[in-house]
């Protein structure tokens, strides 16, 4: 089925941390210090949100995820392309040990 999502339409990329209970993921540090580097480095690129959730639950799986909103394809990929990346990429060891996953959200009709 092809995809008639226009290019200009928002992109959805979530940013999922998998781990135990027992996983170093510090919050306080990444919604207060991490999440605003991402959008300082990605927001002059066009990310125009970032929110997190973590799950209620203790459980081994899903320990956070971040929902990133880009204003467009090209957007997205100039954030990840950019040279501000490895800065960002850099401070995950900050917060957690684990490595980040990037999901894109695909577009339903």
């Amino acid at each position: 089925m092809p995809n008639n999502k226009p290019q200009t339409a928002p992109v959805t990329v979530y940013v999922t941390y998998k781990g135990t209970p027992q996983t170093r993921f510090d919050r306080a540090y990444y919604v207060s210090h991490h999440l605003p580097l991402v959008m300082k480095a990605w927001g002059q690129y066009g990310l125009e949100s970032t929110t997190a959730f973590f799950p209620a639950a203790d459980h081994t799986g899903t320990i956070a995820i971040c929902e990133c909103r880009f204003a467009s394809e090209a957007a997205m990929t100039a954030a990840f392309s950019s040279s501000e990346s490895p800065a960002v990429m850099a401070d995950v060891a900050r917060f957690t040990d684990v490595q980040p996953t990037r999901v894109r959200a695909m577009f339903l009709e």
